[in-house]
């Protein structure tokens, strides 16, 4: 079965052709083309912004032309991440999907399922002529994932609907009310390169994690390679010197996969691979319910010719060792609710410095600030130079908002059961636009996805069809 045949058929169709489109965070010309042109092709009104987010709008169907307008909302980007043995050019190749069971994967790279089933969704309600309705405003939002750009440069007078649906939830049988706020906090520590030393070289690798949303997955136990890695290294911290550190790489995903490559002092080299083959045995026994999978590999390699300076060895080991990662404080009024967190994301070098990428999150803006500082003070004891991002807002909950009465019992009447009301740690779109629209009334919702932010990215099929069919029934109820 192809993807395209999947029920409900309308949104699979769309989903199938927005996985074709290449859609990068910051690299969604492609995508926006494609709207575009689908607008022009349902005779349908559609107009850009500055930032280059889209809104499509249709008019209601009969007899209900004098409902309130709704805003669906979506981002047209994906994170683009893939195992290292996969060579895929996100820029210009087509997702390789396939269904697995209940579920709709890609082969060795992120899905895109966040947000495309959210964009199919609104394509497919965009291009029927049997679904009640009243007037839509379909809004489609760019750079959602590496820095929430296209919501946060919107303009003030983009839309005019006064209800909005964002579609860019991950687990069916919850409706959204609020999301934690986030900051960047990166770190740039300087170095010169300096001439080998005697020893043997090896290359260590750190792979198999399971990685994922730097906010859903937080608190799952998951492991961050650029932590496994570091702390294998840290005791040898005086008998080894680094060609090479890279771990990680989008500030919104933790880290899957690291590698060093180093130089052992020779009278060392045996304690070297006695330690890594001891560590990789302790390593694994921690993580064994949550990283299965984990492997830590060592292997002689060509000694490079150039290491980093002492002094920048001494600083990146004992930065990394000493930042933070993961949960930092549960709620204390929302039962097993995140409040605060922080992902050590990235580690990266180019010649002359070593970047440090992570990012915080918090339900709580204090918290937020305070969570930032942390990472900061990390940074300044080894003098790094230190950048922080603008950050975002989190959105405050509204338990009295009149769409998620009728959401929940939408729900309640379509699948005899009640939904769960909730929060969520990661951040969404919805803070952004109520600071330029502080009168919207929102939700959000979405169909089950796992492994979001990474290979193994999954969308789950049968509640996809629970999804759409919460989405209609949402729409015929609105008074």
């Amino acid at each position: 079965m192809n993807i395209s045949d999947l029920e409900p058929y309308i949104v699979f169709k769309f989903f199938n052709e927005v996985l074709q489109i290449p859609r990068p965070s910051k690299k969604e010309g492609k995508i926006i083309a494609y709207l575009l042109d689908f607008a022009k092709k349902y005779n349908l009104q559609a107009k850009t912004d500055k930032a280059g987010n889209v809104l499509i709008s249709k008019p209601a169907t009969a007899g209900k032309e004098n409902l309130p307008t709704v805003v669906l909302q979506s981002h047209v980007d994906m994170v683009c991440e893939k195992n290292s043995d996969v060579i895929f050019d996100f820029e210009n190749d087509a997702i390789q999907a396939y269904i697995d069971g209940n579920w709709v994967k890609a082969k060795g790279t992120t899905l895109g399922a966040d947000c495309g089933i959210g964009m199919a969704a609104e394509l497919a309600i965009l291009a029927s002529d049997d679904i009640e309705h009243g007037n839509l405003e379909c809004l489609f939002t760019v750079d959602e994932e590496t820095g929430l750009t296209g919501a946060s440069e919107m303009e003030s007078n983009f839309i005019t609907g006064e209800i909005l649906i964002n579609l860019d939830s991950e687990d069916e049988g919850e409706i959204f009310i609020g999301c934690a706020g986030g900051r960047d906090t990166l770190g740039k520590i300087a170095y010169s390169e300096v001439a080998s030393p005697e020893g043997v070289a090896f290359r260590v690798d750190v792979k198999g994690l399971k990685g994922g949303h730097s906010g859903d997955d937080i608190n799952k136990g998951l492991a961050c390679a650029n932590k496994v890695l570091n702390r294998l290294l840290y005791p040898f911290l005086d008998n080894i010197e680094i060609n090479k550190f890279d771990g990680g790489n989008l500030r919104n995903a933790i880290a899957r996969e690291a590698y060093a490559i180093v130089i052992v002092s020779p009278e060392k080299v045996n304690d070297f691979k006695q330690h890594v083959a001891k560590y990789e045995k302790d390593v694994r026994y921690e993580y064994r319910s949550t990283e299965p999978d984990m492997s830590v590999s060592l292997q002689e390699t060509e000694k490079p010719e150039k290491v980093i300076d002492g002094k920048a060895k001494f600083a990146l080991l004992n930065c990394l060792y000493a930042c933070p990662h993961g949960v930092l404080a549960m709620s204390r009024e929302i039962p097993n609710f995140v409040e605060t967190s922080t992902n050590l994301a990235a580690v990266k070098m180019d010649g002359t410095h070593i970047t440090i990428s992570t990012s915080q999150r918090s339900a709580v803006n204090t918290s937020k600030d305070d969570a930032c500082t942390h990472v900061v003070s990390c940074f300044k004891l080894v003098n790094a130079e230190i950048w922080q991002g603008d950050g975002y807002p989190g959105w405050i909950p509204n338990p009295n908002s009149p769409i998620l009465t009728i959401a929940e019992n939408v729900y309640e009447k379509t699948f005899e059961k009640k939904p769960l009301v909730k929060a969520i740690h990661a951040g969404l779109e919805c803070g952004l636009f109520l600071e330029k629209y502080p009168k919207l009334d929102m939700i959000s919702f979405g169909p089950t996805l796992r492994g979001v932010h990474s290979p193994d990215e999954r969308l789950d099929i049968a509640t996809t069809q629970r999804f759409w069919l919460l989405l209609l029934n949402i729409l015929k109820e609105i008074k």
